[in-house]
């Protein structure tokens, strides 16, 4: 009886719950630190092979991005569109779905904002242009989403097979729609909106006078804390969750698969959709073939290393933004293409790091037990 009363009790029970706690805790965050380290060794041995001392190199980077306003500035403006993309990525990944139509629902939303855009009068205000714009870019993008997640519950189409076809598709739509209907210049690309813009940050800070950062990033910020209160507060995200662990003990336990993820893959592709509008709504004004060429594919990099997490996104996606803007700032040293030898090495660094990190923690005392 005495020994009941053992396990039973909180001085018994509480350790064991804050080293489970801890270990969650170091699973998320040392596998990225780790990857981080192995990137910039391999990066030491590539900068070496150039000829080139590291640390100038770095130092030449980091002063090209967080080390001036419109370096910053730039920083900012590629990461939330990354942030999108990255968000969507995860969100599927949560329901054990592969969204790799990032890419397309990306353009989609991109286009049915300048559509909006155009569509409203000229006169019409901020408050309700903006709203409205960016509502377009999350339905459309959504509608692609909506798709593969159909097609997979009532017929078992797979979402990886299904997503990547889309993106030719909606990519080829758009551009023949702009080239027959919307072209007004040489490039492929709408005419500039009517309404619907937003201001960028260099409107009200000189600083980043230059830089295409907008308030679309702080969107991007308070998008990503709604992500996290649903995924984590609300039964709509348990229910995803649930699913993306074990579909089958979670439609035994009274969930319906099938429905979790057709509004999984149609959220996702909304997320993915109203990345459109860091672009379209805060720099172009315009819908422009290629705009976010790559932005949707690098999304599931950044997903994969801020590891499905809202909070991990948005430090991944800020760090793919410094490396691609970087590469830029030490062209002069080595080739832009170092940046993307990094980026690779990133994510098969993390990708290696995530299993083997979670072998070691769980082989110290007690955690096995636990």
């Amino acid at each position: 009886m005495s020994s009941a009363t053992e396990v039973a009790s909180p001085e018994s029970v509480s350790p064991v719950r804050a080293g489970r706690w801890r270990t969650r805790v170091e699973e998320a965050i040392l596998p990225p630190l780790i990857a981080l380290l192995i990137a910039l060794v391999a990066g030491d041995i590539l900068i070496l092979s150039f000829g080139q001392s590291p640390g100038s190199v770095y130092r030449m980077l980091l002063e090209g991005t967080w080390g001036n306003a419109y370096g910053f500035g730039q920083v900012i403006f590629k990461a939330t569109t990354l942030i999108f993309t990255g968000l969507a990525v995860s969100l599927g990944l949560r329901a054990g779905l592969f969204n790799i139509g990032a890419e397309g629902q990306l353009a989609a939303g991109g286009f049915a904002a300048a559509l909006a855009g155009l569509l409203l009068p000229g006169a019409t205000p901020t408050l309700i242009a903006v709203p409205l714009a960016v509502l377009a870019a999350a339905l459309a993008g959504g509608a692609v989403g909506w798709v593969p997640g159909v097609l997979k519950a009532r017929f078992g189409a797979h979402e990886v097979i299904v997503t990547i076809m889309l993106n030719f598709i909606v990519l080829a739509l758009l551009n023949y729609v702009v080239a027959a209907h919307l072209h007004v210049s040489e490039t492929l690309h709408t005419p500039e909106m009517r309404a619907g813009a937003v201001p960028r940050f260099s409107s009200f800070l000189e600083a980043f006078h230059g830089s295409a950062a907008n308030i679309t990033f702080l969107f991007a910020l308070v998008l990503a804390g709604i992500v996290a209160w649903f995924l984590f507060r609300t039964r709509g995200g348990y229910d995803l969750r649930a699913t993306g662990l074990q579909p089958d003990a979670a439609e035994y336990g009274g969930i319906r698969v099938g429905g979790v993820w057709i509004r999984t893959l149609a959220l996702s592709g909304a997320l993915a959709g109203l990345g459109g509008i860091n672009y379209v709504l805060g720099y172009k004004h315009y819908y422009e073939e290629g705009f976010g060429a790559g932005a949707g594919f690098l999304g599931i990099a950044v997903a994969l290393v801020g590891r499905n997490h809202p909070v991990g996104v948005v430090l991944a996606a800020l760090f793919f933004a410094t490396l691609s803007q970087g590469g830029l700032a030490i062209h002069a040293l080595v080739p832009k293409q170092m940046v993307e030898v990094l980026q690779g090495l990133v994510i098969l660094a993390v990708a290696a790091a995530v299993p083997e990190v979670r072998r070691v923690l769980r082989m110290r005392p007690g955690i096995a037990a636990a």
